[in-house]
This record gives C-alpha cells, structure tokens and sequence, in this order.
C-alpha cells in the first residue's frame, strides 16, 4: 500500500558555481589565462578592461536621451547555436613593427617516428612491412616490446587480419631490434642491454666480458654478486670492473632519449617573492591576465528589451538569454577575485610559516608543516590548502619550487625541537653519498650515526625515507 510522509533532513550539497570555484584555484597561472581566453570566448558579455563609472547627471542624461531601438537589433545571431561566430575571434589588425610574443617550440620527431622512417631499410616484403609495422606500434615509450608472441599474434589476426606464426614473427622482432636506437624492441632489460652489447666491437676484453656476464650471470648480475661473476666468467677484479663500467654505461631505456610527446618543461610562477631590506614581499603573479568587466553593450541591451512597450516571445527569450550571460559574466569576475583572495591569504600563511627559510634559503631551517597548520591559520578546508600547494610554483631568491615541497612531517632531535623530515632526508643522503662503496652503510648503522648528529630515527624510517629518495639498499649500492 501507498503512503505518503514528510521527513526533514539535512544535508551539504557542493553548488556547481563552488565546484567551478574548486577548479579556478587548483589552476596554474598558465592554465588560468587559457580558461580566461575559452571564458570570454564563450560569453559575450564578458569583456576584458576596466569598469566605467559615470556621474548621476551622465546617467540621468543617457537616460533621458538615449532610447534603444530593440527592433534594429538582430535577436537571432545572439541566440544561435553558435555564439559567436569564429570570424569575430580573430583580428588581423597587426602592424609590421608589432614585436612576435609567442614562444617558437621545436617540432621534433616522436620516437616511434623515427623507426618508422627507418623501417624502409628492412629487407622485408609487404605483408612483413605490415608487421613491423605494427610491432613498432606496440613498443612503449621506453623502448621495449611487453606483449607475448601469442598475444601479438591473436592482435594481428583479429585488428589487422593478418596471420602469422611465432617463427616469421621472431624473424620481423629482430629485424625490428635491428633499429636505432640500440636496444630497441627488447623484451626484458636482460635482451635490452645485451642488444647494445652485441652492436658493439669485440676488440675489447671487456665487450666480451660484459656480454657473457649478461647473456650468461644476469641473476648474479642483477644481485651483485661479484665474487661469483669472477669465478664463473674467470676474470680479475680488475676486469669485473672494466666489464661492470662498461655495462653502466648502457641505456636502460632505449625509448627515452627520443620522448613520443613533446613536452613543454618551461614553469611560470603562481607567485612571485622577493626580500628587500630583510622584509619578505610575496604577490600573486597575474602575467598576462586581463582586467575583467561586463559589457556594457549587453547592460545597455538588456535595459532596452525591459522598457519595450510589447513583448514578442523572441525578445522574452532575448531578455532570457542576456541575462543569463550577464549572470555568468558577473559570477566569473567575482570566481577570479575570491580566488586571488585564497590563494593570497595561503601564500603569506606559508611564508609567515617558513619565514627563517625564506630569508636564508637554508634547507635546514625548513619548519615541519602540514596542510592542517596552514588550514588552522587561513579558516580553510584542508582539500582548499591542497589544491593551492598542489600545482602552484613560487619564484623565490633561490629558484623556482613548487609549493608542495615546503610540507613535511616533523620529529624531534635530542633537543626537543621539532626538526624537518626534509633535513632528516637531506642528511641521510649526504650520509650514503660519503659512504664506502665497498662497505655501504646498512639501514641499522645509519640510524645509529643520525643519532650520533641529534636526530632519533628508528631504522624503519630511515628505511622509508630511503625509499622516497629512490637509493635501493645497502646490498645494491655495492661497488668494486
């Protein structure tokens, strides 16, 4: 049976205009300027400049004498499909002195290019052409083909309809392997650093060494176990160590030296900070972003529409139209001003933090500091504080860093001042890097030297605080 009942409840819903909001402040500066040129691209109403301001008589004046005449407009082109059309985008306008601002960025040639205008030097026929082809398809940026035989062949006869067996296959791999850059094509690291051994001249001990430890000792290899590799192979340690350099020498990652993107690595700072006179300056960093207003012509076009005598139901729905695009036009300009306001009051919460650092540039005196701190201090969410040191740069006296970079967890040294994990971090690598290669100092050993400097850390964080620093163990840190 049916019933009907009312029940009260609360509930938080995000607003689609905060959701809006969240995005503008995760973006960059760079980001920023492309949403500002898609937004005023998208919005007539919104216009770039500064806002206007008239005197009481200026306004009575136009009132008095100024009557838009809402029959000459054309309602049609405003409520389109189209916007605006692309022609209105676009000027032309530029003299022969304007000076050339875009930055020119090389072309290049992908990775995966490049062996396909090699391929043309296989001797292969047509069907073999296909093939390769598509085995050049497959290898990933790094270099290496990670598919199985069967798993290319079932590929080739269901996308391509092309058939084949392991045999011809294997043949077209190492025509494919065959390519520059050495390596190329290989299924595991192990075939990958044996392809460049084999590439080169075996008029060196050491050519010859290296290729047999590789073909022959990978595991013992891979596992430094030289007292093996000298036994095995029959060579000197001397020897073992021409053979290692040589080895060490090799490109891991035959892909990367030719990326299939091009990338631009060029950061523009979100902020800018600057000490004059021992007193830190910080300030948003607002390159290229225009002034924004709403268009007057639209205001003015809307006033018109509300003071015509009749109403057909094109101008109802042009009264519509126009207000809704002011309406986005006046919430975008309020979005960007409160999100110059976030990003404001997070920066100097963070200087303020990390005031001593800022005026040295010393790492060491970096204080622990977690989103919570700087949330606590702004009256903020912590996922706002996130979105702010995730993706934003500050251009300081000591280089460009990224925001997030100034948080880390804290612990304590003998003193009972709260220390930087970052300076923990920092010490230990300095630690490994003075170390004996032949001796390589044990996560137990490391911790008891951090404890003769003043810091009391247990050996499973040193052990994590290695492995975010990507410095494997002891064991594979050995050298002869």
């Amino acid at each position: 049976m049916l019933k009907q009942q009312l029940q009260i409840k609360l509930s938080q819903k995000l607003s689609p205009q905060q959701i809006k909001l969240m995005k503008l402040i995760q973006l960059s500066t760079l980001d920023l300027e492309q949403k500002i040129e898609t937004e005023m691209g998208e919005n007539p109403a919104l216009e770039s400049g500064t806002e206007s301001v008239k005197s009481e008589n200026q306004e009575s004046d136009f009132e008095e004498t100024t009557k838009i005449e809402t029959d000459e407009i054309d309602i049609d082109q405003y409520l389109s499909d189209d916007e605006i059309p692309s022609y209105r985008l676009y000027t032309n306008n530029y003299s022969s002195d304007d000076q050339e601002r875009t930055i020119p960025l090389s072309g290049g040639i992908s990775f995966h290019q490049s062996l396909l205008q090699q391929m043309g030097n296989l001797i292969l026929n047509e069907d073999e052409m296909l093939i390769a082809e598509f085995l050049i398809g497959s290898i990933d940026d790094s270099g290496y083909l990670r598919r199985s035989d069967d798993e290319l062949i079932d590929d080739l006869a269901f996308t391509q309809n092309i058939f084949t067996d392991k045999k011809q296959l294997s043949k077209i791999i190492r025509s494919v392997q065959s390519l520059d850059p050495p390596g190329v094509g290989a299924r595991s690291l192990q075939e990958c650093l044996k392809l460049q051994l084999e590439k080169k001249k075996k008029d060196r001990p050491e050519v010859v060494h290296a290729l047999k430890i590789i073909q022959d000792e990978f595991d013992h290899f891979s596992r430094k176990h030289y007292s093996k590799l000298q036994d095995r192979v029959g060579i000197t340690q001397e020897e073992l160590k021409k053979s290692l350099d040589l080895i060490s020498r090799l490109n891991p990652k035959p892909g990367g030296a030719l990326s299939s993107t091009v990338q631009n690595t060029h950061v523009v700072p979100d902020f800018i900070l600057s000490i004059e006179d021992g007193q830190i300056e910080v300030q948003l960093n607002r390159r290229n972003a225009p002034q924004l207003k709403v268009s007057n012509a639209y205001k003015e076009m809307l006033t018109g529409y509300q003071e015509s005598q009749k109403k057909s139901k094109t101008q109802q729905d042009a009264v519509q139209f126009i207000k809704q695009k002011l309406d986005a036009a006046k919430w975008f300009i309020d979005a960007i001003q409160q999100r110059h306001q976030t990003l404001t009051l997070t920066i100097n919460a963070i200087v303020a933090h990390q005031k001593e650092y800022f005026l040295t540039g010393d790492e060491r005196k970096l204080k622990p500091m977690i989103l919570k701190d700087i949330a606590d201090k702004v009256d903020m969410d912590i996922s706002t504080i996130s979105r702010v040191a995730n993706s934003k740069y500050i251009d300081t006296p000591y280089g460009v860093k990224l925001l997030k970079t100034f948080f880390s967890e804290g612990l304590k040294n003998e003193e009972g001042e709260d220390v930087s994990s970052i300076e923990i971090k920092n010490i230990l690598s300095q630690l490994i890097a003075e170390e004996n290669k032949k001796k390589p100092i044990t996560d137990e050993v490391l911790s008891k030297l951090m404890k003769e400097k003043g810091y009391i850390v247990a050996r499973r964080t040193i052990a994590k605080y290695r492995e975010q620093l990507d410095i494997p163990v002891a064991r594979l840190r050995k050298e002869l």
